[in-house]
């Protein structure tokens, strides 16, 4: 797989070239105050610095939230998105095959997520600990996260490839597609809901 030229495009982008990393610093700058204020507002608990009930779900709900939303922005090819090579000219001039390259997207998909999920560890056990929340629902929290994530952001590559020289149409439709299953899935079926399933797991301490 690291001969995978989708992929080695991919890491070079975003790691290399440094345009990946405004992801990870609006992630961490949107989360940081997120738990900060929830920490300090007295409608959260009425003892201050005592230790929130809610800290641990409201900053796994934020993180999760972001992972899914910035992950389908990626997928979508959204960040620097003259630098990467159009699905047709893979195949033309480099030869390669659709499995080829929609493995080489999936796997960087993956590790932007794991990426994603391994910077929101230590805001999340702070969160858990003051939370006292069992170790146990921290790393099913996680590892939740990392599915509805990962699950999410899948539909980022099918955009792509539906509208891949159409890139306002492919911004609008993410956005819209995004916030609709979110608010949708509450009313069709909650486990499909990340918020709602999160929320539900979290609540059975």
């Amino acid at each position: 797989m690291r001969d995978n030229p989708v992929l080695s495009e991919s890491l070079e982008v975003f790691f290399g070239e440094g345009h990946g990393f405004a992801v990870y610093f609006y992630l961490l700058i949107i989360l940081a105050p997120v738990e900060f204020l929830s920490l300090y507002l007295p409608s959260l608990d009425a003892q201050m610095w005592s230790g929130s009930a809610s800290l641990f779900k409201v900053c796994s709900v934020t993180a999760l939230l972001l992972i899914a939303y910035f992950a389908l922005r990626v997928a979508n090819q959204e960040f620097a998105p003259w630098r990467f090579l159009t699905t047709r000219r893979w195949v033309r001039e480099k030869g390669l095959t659709a499995a080829t390259i929609g493995k080489g997207q999936l796997t960087f998909l993956t590790v932007h997520v794991v990426f994603s999920v391994l910077l929101c560890v230590p805001f999340l056990i702070w969160a858990a600990a003051i939370a006292r929340t069992s170790p146990g629902r921290v790393t099913g929290a996680l590892l939740l996260l990392f599915f509805y994530a990962l699950s999410y952001s899948v539909w980022g590559l099918v955009t792509l490839v539906l509208w891949e020289r159409r890139f306002e149409t492919r911004q609008v439709f993410i956005r819209c597609f995004f916030f609709s299953l979110v608010l949708l899935s509450a009313l069709v079926y909650l486990p499909l809901n990340p918020v709602a399933f999160l929320l539900a797991y979290l609540g059975r301490q």
